[in-house]
Protein backbone atom coordinates (compact mmCIF):
# COMPACT_ATOMS: atom_id res chain seq x y z
CA UNK A 1 0.00 0.00 0.00
CA UNK A 2 2.84 2.42 0.82
CA UNK A 3 4.28 1.86 -2.67
CA UNK A 4 1.04 3.02 -4.31
CA UNK A 5 0.97 6.27 -2.34
CA UNK A 6 4.57 7.00 -3.28
CA UNK A 7 3.85 6.26 -6.91
CA UNK A 8 0.81 8.56 -6.97
CA UNK A 9 2.77 11.42 -5.41
CA UNK A 10 5.61 10.93 -7.92
CA UNK A 11 3.20 11.07 -10.86
CA UNK A 12 1.56 14.21 -9.47
CA UNK A 13 4.92 15.96 -9.06
CA UNK A 14 6.01 14.95 -12.57
CA UNK A 15 2.78 16.36 -14.06
CA UNK A 16 3.25 19.77 -12.44
CA UNK A 17 4.77 22.27 -14.93
CA UNK A 18 8.24 23.52 -14.12
CA UNK A 19 8.37 27.14 -12.92
CA UNK A 20 9.77 29.81 -15.20
CA UNK A 21 13.41 30.72 -14.82
CA UNK A 22 13.82 33.41 -12.16
CA UNK A 23 15.50 35.83 -14.54
CA UNK A 24 13.18 35.32 -17.53
CA UNK A 25 11.90 38.38 -19.37
CA UNK A 26 9.69 40.91 -17.59
CA UNK A 27 7.21 43.37 -18.97
CA UNK A 28 5.65 43.81 -22.40
CA UNK A 29 7.47 43.51 -25.73
CA UNK A 30 6.27 44.51 -29.22
CA UNK A 31 7.89 44.07 -32.63
CA UNK A 32 9.09 47.67 -32.95
CA UNK A 33 9.83 50.70 -30.82
CA UNK A 34 7.20 52.58 -32.86
CA UNK A 35 4.55 50.09 -31.71
CA UNK A 36 5.67 50.67 -28.11
CA UNK A 37 5.17 54.42 -28.63
CA UNK A 38 1.74 53.78 -30.13
CA UNK A 39 0.77 51.55 -27.18
CA UNK A 40 1.74 54.36 -24.78
CA UNK A 41 -0.14 56.96 -26.80
CA UNK A 42 -3.28 54.88 -27.40
CA UNK A 43 -3.54 51.56 -25.56
CA UNK A 44 -1.86 48.18 -25.85
CA UNK A 45 -5.25 46.69 -26.74
CA UNK A 46 -5.47 49.05 -29.74
CA UNK A 47 -2.07 47.78 -30.95
CA UNK A 48 -3.17 44.14 -30.46
CA UNK A 49 -6.47 44.78 -32.26
CA UNK A 50 -4.49 46.13 -35.24
CA UNK A 51 -3.00 42.64 -35.70
CA UNK A 52 0.24 42.88 -33.72
CA UNK A 53 1.70 40.20 -31.44
CA UNK A 54 2.65 40.95 -27.82
CA UNK A 55 5.40 39.01 -26.05
CA UNK A 56 5.43 38.65 -22.25
CA UNK A 57 6.70 36.09 -19.74
CA UNK A 58 3.35 34.27 -20.10
CA UNK A 59 3.60 33.88 -23.88
CA UNK A 60 2.53 35.50 -27.13
CA UNK A 61 -0.86 37.14 -27.59
CA UNK A 62 -2.62 38.52 -30.63
CA UNK A 63 -6.08 38.70 -32.16
CA UNK A 64 -7.30 35.12 -32.62
CA UNK A 65 -3.81 33.81 -31.84
CA UNK A 66 -1.85 32.95 -28.70
CA UNK A 67 1.02 30.82 -27.43
CA UNK A 68 1.01 29.86 -23.77
CA UNK A 69 4.52 29.27 -22.43
CA UNK A 70 4.51 25.97 -20.53
CA UNK A 71 8.15 25.35 -19.64
CA UNK A 72 11.10 27.74 -19.64
CA UNK A 73 14.72 26.58 -19.28
CA UNK A 74 17.69 28.95 -18.99
CA UNK A 75 20.81 28.31 -21.06
CA UNK A 76 24.06 28.11 -19.09
CA UNK A 77 26.33 29.93 -21.53
CA UNK A 78 24.12 32.77 -22.80
CA UNK A 79 21.25 35.02 -21.84
CA UNK A 80 18.86 32.68 -23.65
CA UNK A 81 15.99 30.41 -22.76
CA UNK A 82 14.38 27.40 -24.44
CA UNK A 83 10.59 27.57 -24.24
CA UNK A 84 7.94 24.97 -24.91
CA UNK A 85 4.49 26.30 -25.72
CA UNK A 86 1.01 25.39 -26.86
CA UNK A 87 -0.21 27.76 -29.56
CA UNK A 88 -3.72 28.32 -30.86
CA UNK A 89 -5.32 29.99 -33.82
CA UNK A 90 -8.89 29.48 -35.04
CA UNK A 91 -9.42 25.77 -35.65
CA UNK A 92 -5.79 24.80 -34.99
CA UNK A 93 -3.83 23.98 -31.83
CA UNK A 94 -0.17 22.99 -32.05
CA UNK A 95 2.95 22.59 -29.90
CA UNK A 96 5.85 24.96 -30.45
CA UNK A 97 9.45 25.27 -29.33
CA UNK A 98 11.01 28.72 -29.14
CA UNK A 99 14.32 30.26 -28.23
CA UNK A 100 14.31 33.61 -26.48
CA UNK A 101 17.60 35.54 -26.41
CA UNK A 102 18.14 38.87 -24.70
CA UNK A 103 20.27 40.95 -27.09
CA UNK A 104 20.18 44.07 -24.90
CA UNK A 105 18.15 45.32 -21.93
CA UNK A 106 15.53 46.55 -24.42
CA UNK A 107 15.67 43.94 -27.20
CA UNK A 108 14.71 40.26 -27.29
CA UNK A 109 15.27 37.95 -30.26
CA UNK A 110 12.71 35.19 -30.65
CA UNK A 111 13.01 32.15 -32.91
CA UNK A 112 9.92 29.98 -33.28
CA UNK A 113 9.77 26.49 -34.73
CA UNK A 114 6.50 26.11 -36.59
CA UNK A 115 5.06 22.96 -38.18
CA UNK A 116 6.09 22.63 -41.85
CA UNK A 117 2.48 22.78 -43.06
CA UNK A 118 1.77 26.09 -41.31
CA UNK A 119 0.66 28.96 -43.52
CA UNK A 120 2.14 31.59 -41.18
CA UNK A 121 5.85 32.32 -40.96
CA UNK A 122 5.79 32.23 -37.17
CA UNK A 123 6.74 34.67 -34.46
CA UNK A 124 10.45 34.86 -35.15
CA UNK A 125 12.07 38.26 -35.01
CA UNK A 126 13.03 41.02 -32.63
CA UNK A 127 10.77 42.30 -29.88
CA UNK A 128 11.36 45.55 -27.98
CA UNK A 129 10.64 46.23 -24.32
CA UNK A 130 7.81 48.74 -23.92
CA UNK A 131 8.60 50.70 -20.76
CA UNK A 132 5.44 51.82 -18.95
CA UNK A 133 3.08 49.54 -20.93
CA UNK A 134 1.12 46.82 -19.13
CA UNK A 135 -0.86 43.85 -20.41
CA UNK A 136 -4.61 44.42 -20.73
CA UNK A 137 -6.67 42.92 -17.91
Amino acid sequence: MALRRTLCVSVLVAATPAPAADDFIEGVYLQSEELCSQAKKDTLQTVIDAGNIVLSADGLQGVEYNCEFLQISKAHGATSWAVTAICQEPGYVFPNVLSVTQLSPKQIDLVSVRPADSEQAGNSGSYYHCEGVALPQ
